[in-house]
């Protein structure tokens, strides 16, 4: 729901950096795989109980997600560049309630459960809407330059990240956020699913 609104706002800033970036060589899927692995460290330092670290590096990994994007548009956007960046981004997203899950099992375990359910059928609403848009030649703007065609939601990138910070910030209210924001992504997928039938169905 944020996201279209809050890309104005950062594309200009992250696309300076990201050209200097390439200038010095780096490609857009290097800076990918560095995002990847400063979300996987998030994870890691969540089972730890690190959170202030986990934040830190829940903010490193999403500025690297941000860059590699801006580094692409310097060097040329690749399909294959598109395709490792929304297949680390899954990974992140699932690594980080995978990670409250492992720190407590017992208490986390059902709650988890939901809440990866949710990412699973929100994705796959997502990437089902983007392969029909895909064949009919369908393109926005409205979310940057990508190499898939994105469609909006009650629940986007903006508010995933801040609902992993708030966890990090208040972990023993676990179970209660993740069944809420779990419900809220159904939601999402369920009006994608509504959306897909309004643009694709058989006229």
């Amino acid at each position: 729901m944020l996201d279209r609104h809050i890309r104005p706002l950062i594309d200009p800033p992250l696309n300076r950096i990201g050209g200097r970036i390439a200038r010095w060589g780096f490609s857009a899927n290097t800076i990918t795989l560095a995002g990847l692995g400063f979300g996987l460290a998030a994870a890691g330092a969540v089972v730890a109980q690190a959170y202030i670290v986990a934040v830190l590096l829940i903010a490193a990994s999403r500025l690297a997600d941000g860059l590699d994007g801006a580094v692409a548009r310097a060097h040329g956007v690749s399909d294959f560049g598109g395709y490792l960046d929304i297949t680390c981004d899954y990974v992140f997203y699932a690594a980080i309630p995978l990670a409250f899950v492992i720190l407590d099992p017992a208490a986390h375990g059902v709650a988890g459960a939901f809440l990866l359910l949710s990412f699973y059928v929100n994705a796959g609403s997502f990437l089902g809407f983007s392969i029909l848009a895909e064949r009919r030649k369908m393109r926005s703007t409205a979310y940057g330059v990508k190499s898939l065609y994105f469609t909006g939601g009650l629940l986007e990138g903006t508010e995933t990240i801040a609902f992993f910070i708030v966890l990090c910030i208040f972990p023993g209210w676990f179970v209660p956020l993740a069944v809420g924001f779990g419900v809220l992504c159904l939601v999402t997928a369920v009006a994608r699913v509504m959306l897909a039938w309004k643009v694709f169905r058989p006229q």
